[in-house]
């Protein structure tokens, strides 16, 4: 299992526009990626292309959150969707 840890960068956190651009990112790479706050289990972890699971998870900016993911091309999807969430999209 693949696993990548990213800081929110936008400014509302998690939330609305940038769990939107997420989700989609997520539901399109064609593999199951899970997401949830540092320090919680793999077991409390949400599915990253669902926008009502990300909402739940209640990121707000500067909180670090561990992405996971198994398949071929995990390390490289995990990785473009870390650049998502360090990127400010409310700037």
């Amino acid at each position: 299992m693949s696993e990548r840890t990213a800081t929110i960068a936008s400014r509302v956190g998690l939330h609305a526009r940038p769990a939107s651009i997420f989700a989609e990112a997520a539901a399109e790479l064609g593999i199951e990626v899970s997401i949830s706050r540092q320090g919680e289990s793999a077991q409390e972890a949400l599915d990253a292309s669902s926008m009502l699971a990300l909402m739940s998870l209640g990121a707000e900016h500067g909180d670090v959150v561990v992405l996971r993911a198994d398949g071929p091309d995990a390390d490289d999807a995990l990785t473009a969707l870390a650049r998502i969430l360090e990127t400010d999209h409310d700037a």
